[in-house]
């Protein structure tokens, strides 16, 4: 592989950076001293020693900030500096590639020692006493915390070695989302995925670490992007500066959600968990206000031509407060929450997150409701970008079909009902019902996402970037679509082993039932089903061009293919004699769904009678593209005889008379 050498000098963002983790560590660990944070043992535990007691909390602080470095860096190598016309890394985008390998590196070897130290202060045992590798595995089977870490090194290991092999703008956005999934395992198995509503805790604190993440991270890298003067640094901070609006608002809104589920208002100034908490939001703020003077002033700076002094100090001081709230954040996860020893959740809630108030009535499926803060705010945001964009074409005199408007907006509102209306609310606990919402997100909401032509409005809604500009969301749309990645998935085979094989594999694996008790996997198994079900429906009925284009036979086929599947599956959950996931559901002990083998056929006859629904969806759309294929052939055929006159009538009668000269034939009918 061919070596690139980066032309720029070495950042001189190391220093500031090695003196926020030294100023993040002293705050997480004398706050955690100071609350009592590294005393606290569980009960029947002994004490684990005090460098286990604080060892935790400065390995993950350390894993924290090489995560946000590793992304920072992605993000600005993908996203904030251009590539060179071959699709390869600029020097800028190389250097900040090589800064990432590094800090994931960091991240595998933290995350690896936060597997031991996690794992030690879990079972109340020095640290010392799990170097055995066997009574290591012991523990990390039996504990969600150190599995989490294990999952999160492997991921850091990935990205270092992907960050030493990938020069191409593609791998390069590939290991950033891979990065940013990265931050989730841990996310997912601390506080917020214990105890009374979980499920809205932990939703609130993914959009809170990805958001806290890509803010400082992208701002550390756009620091070091300065203070090595490399290129495109005026266009690099006018997008970051757009994005760190956006994580700002997410962070506010998602860090409040997240309080006030863990400390009631009475107990932000009686409670250490509560200071802590304001300590938060007092940093929140101020960095808001640095926010505001960094576009106001350096950003407008650099636009200007004026230079980046202002951008570059106003930065630097802004990442020493973000490293503080780093570890505020570090200390607040050492933190009890008061909330968790006062109170004691019902069974019910410490499964699902929530109390159900009795058997899924028709009324109780529609109106009571349980907003999903994942899939509710996915499905509002996408009616809404969506219905921007067909405003800007109309503004510009444009026209975008009213059906296409009409068929995005019902498949967001579908999405919305089936993840927090009552459906939603008691998908959890009852197979019949998951079943129904399993055939809403992947039988009936893609299908109505693919009529409405995502990618069409967006290619003619976003502004080009132009023959010599720098690409933007547009050609990273565009190479997307065109990607590898994108012709494998809509692949005819793929598409349809992804659609209906995961049916069997999901729910006659075991998968299913292990992936009951934790709120992470819901989110999942909602993501994949939705994914799945638009990945097929996509070249079968999609409005947007696929990256392999199959004959009108050929998509109606395909759908054909798919419908005895769909059927045998209702069948079989039909007529099995196994409880799916029967150890969870006889654990939520809910009074009135006892007989969980007749509630399970119940979702097997669903799932039969649900195939017929898209089906006809399908065939309607499938009528109706081909009617409208066939009117637009025909007046392309009008046009063209137009355009011509009667030149081809004159040639054919041209052609019959000099054969009729030669005696070689006669006119037809003469």
């Amino acid at each position: 592989m061919t070596t690139i050498k980066s032309p720029v000098s070495r950042s001189n963002v190391g220093p500031l950076v090695t003196v926020g983790v030294l100023l993040a560590v002293l705050v997480a660990t004398g706050l955690v001293a100071l609350t009592g944070g590294a005393g606290s043992v569980i009960t029947g535990l002994a004490d684990p020693g005090v460098v286990t007691r604080y060892g935790i909390t400065v390995v993950r602080v350390l894993a924290e900030a090489a995560s946000v470095l590793c992304v920072g860096s992605l993000l600005l190598a993908a996203f904030l500096v251009p590539p060179q016309k071959s699709g390869v890394l600029g020097p800028e985008g190389y250097a900040a590639l090589r800064t990432a390998g590094i800090a994931a590196w960091g991240w595998f070897f933290a995350s690896v020692a936060s597997i031991y130290f996690s794992a030690a202060d879990a079972a109340g045992r020095p640290v010392t006493e799990l170097l055995d590798p066997q009574a290591l595995l012991q523990m990390v089977d039996a504990i969600e915390q150190p599995k989490a870490w294990v999952f999160t090194a492997l991921i850091a290991l990935l990205l270092a070695l992907g960050c030493r092999l990938a020069l191409s703008w593609g791998w390069t956005a590939t290991l950033f989302f891979l990065a940013v999934g990265g931050l989730v395992p841990v996310a997912v198995t601390g506080h917020s995925a214990s105890g009374g509503a979980h499920d809205v805790a932990t939703n609130s604190l993914l959009y809170h670490l990805v958001a806290a993440t890509l803010w400082v991270g992208g701002l550390i890298a756009l620091l070091a992007l300065g203070w090595r003067r490399g290129g495109h640094l005026s266009l690099a901070a006018q997008r970051f500066s757009r994005l760190a609006l956006v994580c700002w608002v997410v962070m506010a809104v998602s860090g409040v959600v997240n309080a006030l589920i863990r400390v009631a208002p009475g107990e932000l100034l009686t409670t250490d968990y509560g200071l802590l908490v304001l300590a938060k939001v007092i940093g929140l703020l101020v960095l808001g206000v640095f926010g505001h003077q960094q576009r106001q002033r350096g950003v407008r700076g650099l636009v200007d031509g004026a230079g980046g002094g202002q951008l570059l100090r106003l930065a630097s001081v802004e990442i020493l407060i973000m490293f503080v709230t780093i570890g505020l954040a570090t200390a607040l996860a050492r933190t009890p929450p008061p909330q968790e020893v006062t109170s004691q959740p019902s069974n019910t809630e410490l499964l699902i997150g929530y109390d159900l108030s009795g058997p899924p009535t028709a009324l109780r499926l529609l109106l009571d409701w349980r907003f999903d803060l994942v899939y509710g705010t996915l499905a509002i945001a996408l009616a809404v970008v969506y219905l921007l964009g067909v405003r800007r074409l109309r503004q510009r005199g444009d026209a975008w079909p009213v059906g296409r408007t009409v068929a995005w907006v019902a498949g967001c509102a579908v999405l919305l009902v089936a993840t927090s209306s009552g459906i939603g609310r008691y998908s959890p606990a009852m197979f019949s019902v998951h079943m129904g919402g399993h055939m809403l997100l992947s039988m009936v909401i893609p299908v109505l996402l693919v009529l409405g032509g995502p990618v069409t409005l967006a290619l003619r809604a976003l502004p080009p970037a132009g023959k010599d500009g720098p690409p933007g969301p547009r050609e990273w749309l565009l190479a997307f679509v065109h990607s590898p990645v994108s012709r494998a998935l809509t692949h005819p085979v793929v598409a349809l082993v992804l659609f209906v094989g995961s049916f069997y594999v999901l729910y006659f694996s075991g998968l299913f039932g292990a992936a009951l008790n934790y709120h992470w996997a819901h989110l999942l198994m909602n993501a994949h089903f939705i994914l799945s079900g638009y990945v097929f429906y996509w070249p079968v009925i999609g409005v947007d061009p696929a990256p392999r284009r199959m004959p009108p036979l050929g998509r109606l086929g395909m759908m054909f293919a798919s419908m005895p599947f769909h059927a045998f599956f209702g069948v079989i959950l039909m007529n099995t004699q196994t409880v799916l996931g029967e150890s969870f559901y006889q654990a939520l002990k809910l009074p009135w769904a006892g007989d969980l083998l007749t509630d399970q056929r119940l979702g097997g006859g669903i799932a039969w009678a649900a195939g017929e629904v898209p089906v006809l969806l399908v065939l309607v759309a499938l009528l109706v593209q081909w009617a409208r294929a066939d009117e637009r052939e025909a007046k392309r055929l009008d046009r063209r005889s137009d355009a011509s006159g009667e030149a081809d009538l004159a040639a054919y009668n041209a052609m019959l008379k000099q054969l009729a000269e030669r005696g070689e034939g006669k006119p037809p009918g003469g």
